[in-house]
């Protein structure tokens, strides 16, 4: 079921707002899905999931080889019967700001701070498209 970005239920946003663990689903250059577990916040206002992650990771390298134009993704998150997809353009964001907000809005989401780690990256995604049931 998709939904209109602009008017996302209350529902949907506090879904988006739960401590899950999503996947992000990006394209290996062979073209097949790489799929993992990841923490993800979404700001609605701006369209924007939010990931941190190591800078040489499978994710963040699948992301830099589909070149400065960004790659296309997809996270997903399921509780039982709710679900919720958010698909967009991913880009990767190194510089400090970038990364330090990343870090406290996973910080509200999951409650916990990440131990500092000077290899974190920010993917930053601009999110063109919500689907689901939550």
């Amino acid at each position: 079921m998709a939904h209109d970005l602009s008017a996302l239920s209350p529902e949907y946003l506090a879904f988006w707002g739960e401590y899950l663990m999503p996947t992000l689903t990006t394209l290996r250059t062979n073209g097949t899905p790489h799929v993992v577990p990841v923490g993800v916040t979404y700001d609605a206002g701006q369209r924007i999931a939010r990931i941190i992650t190591r800078k040489d990771s499978a994710k963040v390298k699948n992301i830099v080889a589909a070149g400065a134009d960004g790659a296309t993704v997809a996270v997903c998150q399921v509780d039982k019967g709710r679900w919720a997809t958010l698909e967009g353009i991913a880009r990767v964001r190194t510089d400090a700001e970038s990364v330090a907000d990343a870090v406290r809005r996973y910080a509200e989401r999951y409650g916990r701070t990440p131990t500092p780690n000077p290899d974190r990256v920010m993917i930053e995604i601009a999110v063109t498209k919500a689907m689901g049931r939550a």
